[in-house]
C-alpha cells in the first residue's frame, strides 16, 4: 500500500516541489504595551536609497540604529564598528562569534569614506555606490541639494527642528514638513503622508527661552531659540504629533512599522541644532518665556 506522501511531487534531492506557503506577517498582540512589532524596520536611506535595517539600541542613545542588512565577517569590520543583533535589539558591541553587524553610516556612498575601511568593505561600499547611480539614473531617487557654506544664510526650515508638545520638548530628525507618518497601510508598507497636514491645525514657530537642565550652567550664550510649539493645539492633536501618525491614522489600530523620530531636548547635547533666529519666511514670529 502506498503512502500518503508519494503521490506529492519531489525533486532530485528529496525535498518538496510544492512551493513554500506564504510566511505569516508580524501581528502585535492585543495585551501588548507598544503596538511596534519587535523586529527590523526596513526602510531605505533617504541619501543612497540602499535598505536599511532599523533596530532599537541598548546605549544611551534613545533613537534606533540603522544596520547594513547582511551579517559580515567579523575580522573584516572594525572593532568600533561592530554591532550584534540579539532578538532584535542591537547592541554596540561584538558577541564573539565570526559574524558581525555594521551601521549603514560606515558604508553609506553619500557620506565621506573612513580613512580605514579594510579591502572587504570597500568593495561592499562600492557595490552600493553603483546601486545608488542605477537608482539615480533610473529616476528612483534624487540627490539632495549641496548643503550652504558655514558662512551662509541660515536654512529657512531646521534640518533637526525643536518642537514643543504635551508640556515637554523634543528634536526631530527631519524638517517639520518631511516628518513621516509610521504607521502601517493596508499593503502592509509605511505610510508616505506627513505628520504635518493642511487639513490639520498646524504649530507656530516661537522664540523661547533655553532652559538648562537644573543646577546646570546655560549651554550656549543665546537665551532664546526658536521652537515649533504645538501646545495651544488639542491634547488629540498633540498626542498624534507625539505618536508621529497622519491624521489618517490619528484614531486607527493599525501597528507602527518605524520607531518615532522624536529625541528628549537636551540643550547641553543638542546645542549645535539651537536657532537664536525664527526660520526664514515664518509668518508667525512672537516671543515666548
Amino acid at each position: 500500500m502506498c503512502s500518503a506522501n508519494a503521490s506529492s511531487p519531489r525533486r532530485w534531492d528529496g525535498t518538496s516541489a510544492r512551493s513554500p506557503q506564504r510566511s505569516r506577517s508580524l501581528r502585535v498582540a492585543p495585551d501588548s504595551p507598544t503596538r511596534l512589532v519587535r523586529t527590523a524596520q526596513s526602510g531605505r536611506c533617504p541619501d543612497c536609497g540602499n535598505r536599511v535595517d532599523w533596530h532599537p539600541r541598548t546605549d544611551a542613545d534613545d533613537r534606533a540604529v540603522g544596520l547594513h542588512p547582511r551579517e559580515l565577517p567579523a575580522a573584516a569590520v572594525p572593532a568600533v564598528s561592530r554591532w550584534h543583533v540579539s532578538s532584535g535589539i542591537a547592541h554596540p558591541a561584538h558577541d564573539g562569534t565570526p559574524w558581525c553587524r555594521i551601521p549603514h553610516t560606515v558604508l553609506c556612498p553619500a557620506r565621506s569614506a573612513l580613512a580605514a575601511l579594510t579591502p572587504q568593505l570597500t568593495a561592499l561600499r562600492r557595490h552600493l555606490a553603483l546601486h545608488t547611480r542605477r537608482l539615480i539614473n533610473n529616476g528612483a531617487l534624487t540627490t539632495r541639494a549641496t548643503p550652504p557654506a558655514p558662512e551662509a544664510a541660515e536654512p529657512c526650515s531646521p534640518a533637526r527642528p525643536i518642537a514643543q508638545l504635551l508640556s515637554v520638548r523634543y528634536i526631530a530628525s527631519h524638517p517639520i514638513d518631511a516628518i513621516q507618518c509610521v504607521a502601517q497601510t493596508r499593503q502592509r508598507h509605511r505610510c508616505t503622508r506627513p505628520v504635518l497636514d493642511d487639513h490639520a491645525p498646524p504649530g507656530t514657530w516661537t522664540l523661547l527661552r533655553v532652559t538648562p537642565l537644573p543646577l546646570r550652567p546655560p549651554s550656549r550664550p543665546a537665551n532664546r531659540m526658536a521652537v515649533y510649539d504645538l501646545t495651544h493645539l488639542p491634547c488629540t492633536e498633540q498626542l498624534r504629533w507625539r505618536h508621529q501618525h497622519c491624521p489618517g491614522h490619528a484614531t486607527s489600530s493599525a501597528a507602527d512599522l518605524a520607531l518615532t523620530d522624536w529625541e528628549p531636548f537636551d540643550p547641553r547635547l543638542h546645542h549645535q541644532h539651537i536657532h537664536p533666529r525664527l526660520p526664514g519666511g515664518t509668518r508667525t514670529q512672537h516671543h515666548g518665556t
